[in-house]
């Protein structure tokens, strides 16, 4: 029975479904629900630091260090930080403040804090945190938290809850990317602007955040908008849909309040026809790359899933994993490998990763490619509630997904330096 909650509004499952029209994401009754939509049950605990933990944490795949305190830079292809010494990004996403609890997920069911604790010592460097804009209008309440077991939460706005989550994140040695993954609660948009959001407000809510944690290095950037497609452009000079342009605008903006941050372009959903992941295709970076007024600070940011997500002909072809290269490499790896820019695998996943289906096949095969050319990346995800991928937890919100763990671990770089008292 899942524990006494102050508030009982449904937290929502992600479902991630793409090329396909558009995702899948419906509303459960209460937490209890959520967790038995994707086949678990939602179960009091208190929460033991040991239990569930993966043997393996970042000893594995140790390519380059944490890097130095300060702003990181792009330099070629690089990440690199104040010292000019090259960064892997090797995280995770925990999503909730999109959704209608303003608030991670997971919250019902234990402590905003023990969970970051169990998170940094699986070994993940960055927490790419997902958040809607309306989350920061006066009339956003969080939902979804059980303040029994997260007390310092009760009162809080959703800024002021996310403030504690980015804090809590960096002062265990995690990075944080912010990610502005929908307009508001119900859904994602195809372009950064829509009925509910206007540009201008788009870039003025970059504009607080980057005000807002410009004095913590730890936080390093703004993924500007989750997985553009449909109406998405790149490069053809539309104000209206050009997502080179929107981008290359809001990027100079962020930097006008805060030069330090690194700023991550995802790609849109198809190049001239043919079309790709959302997200998930950045060939018009070739002839039309985004040039802000401060150097060196763009990384591009790509979305690749597998069969579980959605089966693609390429996953049933005969030569399947040694055909995957070729496809990441015209879609998005090429910018890695051409030394143009310095790539983040913003997200990927599937809940199989053991074993001989197509899809662990994938995902193994994936990471041995990221981990072969040092490209950073951010799982999907932390949470058990995402309903085509699952999550590095499992449904009771503690226990790691261990055959998970042993496929992630095999690539993670450290942590910069815990804070005292963490």
């Amino acid at each position: 029975m899942n524990s006494p909650m102050d508030q009982n509004n449904a937290p929502t499952t992600e479902t991630k479904r793409a090329p396909r029209p558009q995702r899948l994401r419906f509303g459960i009754a209460a937490a209890v629900v959520a967790a038995a939509a994707v086949g678990g049950t939602v179960t009091a605990f208190a929460v033991n630091d040991s239990d569930g933990q993966s043997a393996t944490t970042t000893s594995a795949a140790q390519a380059s260090g944490a890097g130095a305190e300060g702003p990181l830079s792009t330099n070629k292809s690089d990440i690199v930080d104040s010292d000019g010494k090259k960064v892997v990004l090797t995280g995770v996403n925990w999503f909730g403040f999109e959704t209608g609890t303003y608030a991670p997920h997971g919250l019902w069911t234990r402590g905003w804090e023990s969970m970051l604790d169990q998170m940094a010592k699986q070994g993940f460097n960055t927490l790419r945190l997902p958040y809607a804009n309306d989350m920061f209008k006066s009339s956003a309440k969080p939902d979804g938290i059980d303040y029994h077991k997260n007390p310092d939460l009760k009162g809080l706005t959703p800024q002021q809850i996310m403030d504690k989550i980015v804090k809590g994140a960096t002062d265990r040695g995690i990075r944080v990317i912010l990610d502005q993954h929908r307009p508001d609660q119900y859904g994602q948009s195809e372009l950064w602007h829509s009925q509910s959001l206007s540009e201008k407000q788009w870039m003025d809510d970059w504009v607080k955040l980057a005000k807002r944690y410009k004095n913590n290095d730890r936080v390093i950037g703004a993924d500007l908008h989750n997985e553009p497609r449909g109406q998405a452009t790149w490069g053809d000079g539309n104000p209206k849909t050009d997502w080179q342009l929107a981008a290359t605008k809001a990027g100079n903006a962020i930097h006008k309040v805060n030069k330090n941050w690194l700023v991550f372009v995802e790609g849109t959903d198809r190049h001239k026809n043919e079309q790709f992941w959302w997200g998930g295709d950045l060939q018009g970076v070739k002839k039309h790359p985004v040039k802000l007024k401060e150097p060196n600070k763009v990384v591009y940011s790509a979305h690749d899933y597998g069969p579980g997500v959605f089966n693609q002909n390429w996953f049933q072809a005969k030569d399947f994993p040694k055909n995957m290269p070729a496809i990441w490499e015209k879609h998005w790896a090429y910018i890695k490998k051409q030394n143009i820019a310095p790539l983040l695998l913003g997200e990927f996943g599937g809940k199989k990763t053991a074993g001989k289906s197509s899809e662990a096949v994938w995902q193994n095969a994936l990471m041995d490619y990221l981990k072969k050319h040092q490209i950073s990346y951010t799982y999907w995800t932390w949470n058990p509630d995402s309903g085509d991928t699952g999550g590095v937890l499992k449904n009771d919100w503690k226990t790691i997904d261990q055959n998970k763990m042993k496929m992630l671990a095999k690539y993670q770089t450290p942590l910069l330096e815990a804070k005292k008292g963490k």
